[in-house]
């Protein structure tokens, strides 16, 4: 099976990932953090902005390869303060309102300046 790169102008990109990869029917979003990709500063200060933005840029990436959020399975959120959770989780219900998919939450093993959440994404996309 040959996996493909997904590229989108919509989310933040780095030379050293993909922001996702296609192989076959899934894609898998790399941890997108809240940086407006438009401006490449983070969307806030607070867990609910950084929250909003990493969301858009997973959703983003998910849509430019060929997906949609309804198809996303899996998530894991990363915080790098566990006493965001319920801030996270605000704007979190707000995406997945209804079959939300499977969801784990640990902390954020390293320490980015002003960065309070990575969000990584697995979609299993009808073809």
């Amino acid at each position: 099976m040959k996996k493909q790169i997904i590229q989108s102008d919509k989310a933040p990109s780095s030379p050293l990932y993909g922001q996702g990869v296609r192989a076959g029917s899934v894609i898998y979003v790399s941890g997108m953090v809240g940086i407006d990709a438009a401006t490449g500063q983070l969307a806030g200060a607070t867990i609910q902005e950084q929250t909003r933005q990493a969301l858009r840029n997973c959703k983003a990436v998910v849509e430019a390869g060929g997906g949609r959020l309804e198809e996303v399975a899996q998530v894991t959120v990363l915080l790098a303060d566990p006493a965001d959770f319920a801030g996270m989780n605000e704007e979190y219900a707000r995406v997945f309102v209804t079959e939300p998919p499977a969801r784990a939450v640990a902390r954020l093993g390293v320490e980015l300046p002003d960065v309070l959440v990575s969000i990584m994404m697995t979609a299993h996309v009808e073809d």
